[in-house]
């Protein structure tokens, strides 16, 4: 028989309802200080520990993370099957909910609302910080990839200002001084890391050339057909994300331009399309695996510990540098 003190015991200890016991123990506000503090005194005479079993069944804890995710960027795909197998290992299922050509952000995440997920894992979102806030104060959220600033969410990031510094230095490191930035569009990702071209380029003394770009491949094939018919090409070109510097290679390639021979090209996100032998593109490594587990634990800690202060972790990426890049032509 079980002879362990249970919530009835403390409450009755102290001649208060289990209920207001029960706010006391979960740091909820309404008993006043002197309730609490018997309450806690109670609680540590007898010995009362929570039934963390009975616990999760009466809150109907569905253990559901839900990701939010481009469907079309390749790293997103790689971060997802992370998550999954980290949440795995929590205890946790995942719902993803995907971004696509007719399907925006409100749309994606009014899915995973409807789900009654417990977390949110948002990858590279574009909603703006009081955007954030407000979901937040909805269900935990995790923001994988970008800052969020004065709002109640966790954050795991890269420091995308190294990722940029690798990528200029080794340009420069091969000689280029003409180095072009191709930017990633409206969202929070590509402006940090525009900002962090933009600085790179001038504590080297360079000057910065930004091409106006979006995320996508179709994007880079804009930017890099506009280059070729110019005829003006720098003689090296970091791009905002590795969509964006496949575009620009396969323009490249279509119009005669020899790369790295005549420009070297440098992505960001290392994701699987750097890694092909028909691309061996120089990028970015995030290491999604480590992205993958903090966000995962980010979440859990909210959830299973009570942990309510947000969290920011900042991973330093690293430069995998492959056949896209060389000295630029004599």
């Amino acid at each position: 028989m079980d002879q362990r003190p249970r919530l009835s015991d403390v409450a009755a200890r102290v001649g208060v309802s289990p209920a207001s016991v029960s706010l006391v123990l979960r740091g909820a506000p309404g008993p006043s200080s002197e309730t609490r503090e018997r309450v806690l005194a109670a609680a540590a005479e007898l010995g009362y520990r929570a039934d963390r079993t009975a616990s999760l069944l009466a809150r109907r804890r569905r253990h559901l993370l839900g990701v939010l995710l481009d469907v079309r960027n390749p790293f997103h795909a790689e971060l997802a099957e992370e998550i999954h197998i980290e949440a795995d290992r929590a205890g946790y299922e995942v719902v993803l909910s995907t971004l696509t050509r007719d399907r925006d952000e409100p749309r994606a995440l009014e899915t995973l609302l409807d789900f009654r997920c417990e977390a949110l894992i948002l990858l590279g979102p574009d909603a703006a910080d009081d955007d954030l806030g407000r979901l937040a104060a909805q269900v935990p959220c995790v923001v994988v990839g970008r800052m969020a600033r004065g709002v109640d969410v966790d954050v795991v990031r890269p420091a995308d200002d190294v990722g940029v510094d690798a990528a200029l230095a080794h340009l420069i490191g091969l000689g280029h001084t003409r180095i072009a930035f191709v930017d990633g569009g409206r969202g929070a990702v590509a402006a940090a890391r525009r900002r962090g071209y933009r600085r790179a380029m001038r504590r080297a003394g360079l000057p910065a050339e930004v091409q106006p770009g979006d995320h996508t491949e179709q994007g880079g094939v804009r930017v890099g057909r506009d280059l070729a018919a110019r005829g003006d090409l720098p003689t090296a070109i970091v791009a905002s994300n590795d969509r964006l510097a496949v575009g620009l290679m396969d323009a490249f390639v279509r119009t005669g331009i020899d790369v790295p021979g005549r420009v070297s090209v440098v992505g960001y996100d290392d994701s699987t399309l750097a890694h092909l032998a028909h691309i061996d593109l120089t990028s970015v490594n995030q290491d999604a695996p480590a992205q993958a587990r903090q966000a995962v634990r980010a979440a859990v800690s909210r959830l299973d510990e009570g942990r309510t202060r947000p969290s920011e972790i900042v991973l330093v990426p690293h430069l995998v540098v492959r056949g896209s890049t060389a000295p630029p032509p004599d």
